[in-house]
């Protein structure tokens, strides 16, 4: 790990020395034999493929499952850098969750001026249907999945904030479980905080937004698209995890304003469904009239106060990339405080002093659809051919508004297995967050790593492999 490099190295400092955090790993790493990881990256492989810990894949290979590539080599993060991250994340989705309450309420921060209203009322993302209504708890996004990057030392940048539906927790439990499994001596050489008590935590965050908190005993469910959508080992992990039942559209139906489940017995009362469908899918009496996948009447039932969606309708306005660069104002203008963790720059390309730098700079920075997620629908500057330059401008300049650019961030490197041996690769951190009767934070989440050389595209769907995270205990 001792090539040039513009990136901050998180275990080697740059004489080369391991930083304090990783300096046990790093011997233990020394230790061992040149076939070592390669075997405990098969024998990883060999776990998670009996398990099914797989991902659909879509396009031209439709309907293909394929394995995330597991890295063996732990991200570690100190207890000194968790709480400054911690704090900064919880601060965050505090602001979020107030800034959703206010826009479906009196808007206050649209007359204070400080975002345009056009950028929310004309955004596809903004659900009219929400307008005056107030969810339990005035909680909109109860699960949340925070993207970070590390630049320096001490520099963390938020990337975007996802409060639809976020997924990866179920790839973070089963790394850590791996890894336990894989590497108990190295387990006993750190003191690493906990993981494994998310799904309870879940439940327990489902269950606190209940309609009727006086009820002796909350139904939960969690409503997937169905086996073919490409998280869907997660939907039926998280359901098994949190003992509650795994149900489709179909098994629902809504009587009397109320939302039941068909059981093999009576039907049987939902009060909490955390949902893993779009929103324009949720009942097609409302909303998509041609969805398979949702319930009709559900939103009826969510607006009389009968059952509890998670997350709510219309929460992706809070993490679409137009609203990103007012994130420090939401944050400012709700808490009174500045971020603790910073935006990247960014450039707005609905206006036009903004669009006029990117097209003279689209060599250097990244560009990406507002809508756009999985690193599709983007142009990396530096790394892209002139011909892909060229056909990007034409589509950029084709409708400005609905894209967003920012410079090429120098993303933090951890050590990694590759066919050479050990060698640097850039990664980035998605932490869960759970909102309800309290906000609890996992402590690390799920690093996602660029496995081919010098590339900054970290997505499963685009090559990119997962680390387990540990937050080393004071």
């Amino acid at each position: 790990m001792a090539e040039e490099r513009s990136y901050f190295n998180e275990m080697l400092d740059n004489a080369g020395n391991p930083r304090a955090a990783y300096a046990r790993l790093s011997a233990w790493l020394d230790a061992k034999p040149p076939n070592y990881l390669s075997r405990k990256t098969r024998e990883a492989e060999t776990i998670f493929r009996r398990l099914g810990i797989t991902f659909a894949v879509y396009g031209a290979d439709e309907a293909t499952e394929r394995l995330i590539p597991f890295d063996p080599i732990p991200r570690i993060i100190s207890a000194s850098e968790w709480r400054r991250l911690s704090a900064g994340i919880d601060q965050r989705v505090r602001a979020l969750n107030a800034f959703l309450h206010d826009i479906y309420h009196r808007q206050e921060i649209l007359r204070a001026g400080r975002i345009p209203e056009s950028l929310i009322i004309q955004n596809d993302a903004f659900l009219p249907e929400m307008v005056g209504f107030t969810p339990a708890q005035k909680v909109y996004a109860h699960i949340i999945g925070t993207d970070l990057v590390r630049v320096s030392e001490n520099e963390f940048y938020v990337l975007e904030d996802n409060t639809r539906t976020p997924s990866g927790v179920s790839y973070m439990m089963e790394n850590r479980e791996t890894m336990m499994r894989m590497f108990p001596d190295l387990f006993e050489m750190h003191r690493i905080a906990p993981v494994e008590h998310y799904p309870e935590n879940l439940r327990q965050t489902l269950e606190s937004v209940a309609p009727d908190l006086s009820k002796s005993e909350q139904t939960v469910c969690v409503l997937t698209p169905g086996i073919y959508n490409s998280a869907y080992f997660e939907h039926a992990f998280l359901a098994d995890s949190m003992g509650v039942e795994l149900v489709e559209g179909r098994d629902l139906f809504v009587d009397e304003g109320k939302v039941f489940m068909r059981t093999t017995r009576e039907p049987q009362q939902v009060d909490v469904i955390y949902r893993r469908i779009d929103d324009a899918f949720l009942d097609p009496l409302t909303f998509n009239p041609d969805s398979m996948l949702g319930v009709p009447g559900l939103f009826d039932a969510y607006r009389a106060g009968n059952v509890t969606i998670c997350n709510a309708p219309g929460t992706g306005i809070a993490d679409d990339k137009a609203i990103y660069a007012y994130v420090p104002d939401i944050i400012e203008f709700y808490t009174g405080q500045k971020p603790i963790l910073n935006n990247v720059p960014t450039w707005n390309c609905s206006r036009e002093d903004d669009l006029a730098y990117v097209l003279d700079h689209l060599e250097e920075i990244v560009v990406k659809e507002v809508h756009g997620s999985g690193g599709y629908g983007m142009l990396i500057g530096p790394t892209a051919s002139k011909r892909q330059i060229a056909e990007f401008r034409k589509i950029l300049m084709s409708n400005p508004s609905n894209y967003i650019a920012q410079p090429t961030l120098a993303l933090s490197a951890c050590p990694t297995h590759v066919a050479s041996g050990v060698a640097p690769r850039h990664v980035d951190l998605r932490p869960f967050v759970l909102i309800g009767d309290q906000v609890r934070i996992t402590p690390g989440g799920l690093t996602r790593v660029a496995l081919k050389k010098g590339s900054l595209v970290v997505n499963s769907s685009q090559g990119g492999g997962t680390k387990d995270t540990w937050v080393l205990e004071d």
